[in-house]
């Protein structure tokens, strides 16, 4: 079982900056995808960037492009995300996932149910 656990989520004014960080724990932490998702009260939730560690293939949604970047630590236990220019749009619940080691995928999946680990969510609130 993988556990993941999000934070470094707050309340900040539009135009700052936040790093979330996401840590895997469990016997099999090496999972081959990872994503950031986020979910806005009454909306569903959406892919923020999902990245295939072997490859370094990102996929952003178009909204952060150019203000968003995801990385991870040598150990490859932490990912995070550097979310630059905040916008009031960007409040949500920042929620981080992950594919099971055994599951080959040759693309980044985009929907909430092709995961198979998710973390408890951390919130980002940007005022205007």
């Amino acid at each position: 079982q993988v556990r993941l656990v999000e934070s470094g989520g707050g309340l900040v004014q539009a135009g700052a900056s936040l790093t979330l960080s996401c840590t895997a724990s469990g016997r099999s932490f090496y999972n081959p995808i990872m994503a950031w998702f986020r979910q806005a009260p009454g909306k569903e939730r959406e892919l923020v960037v999902g990245i295939m560690w072997s490859t370094g293939s990102t996929d952003y949604a178009d909204s952060v492009k150019g203000r968003f970047t995801v990385s991870r630590d040598n150990a490859g236990t932490t990912m995070y995300l550097q979310m630059n220019s905040l916008k009031p749009e960007d409040t949500a619940a920042y929620y981080c996932a992950a594919i099971h080691s055994s599951r080959t995928l040759y693309y980044i999946p985009s929907t909430p149910p092709e995961y198979d680990y998710w973390g408890q969510g951390t919130q980002v609130t940007v005022s205007s």
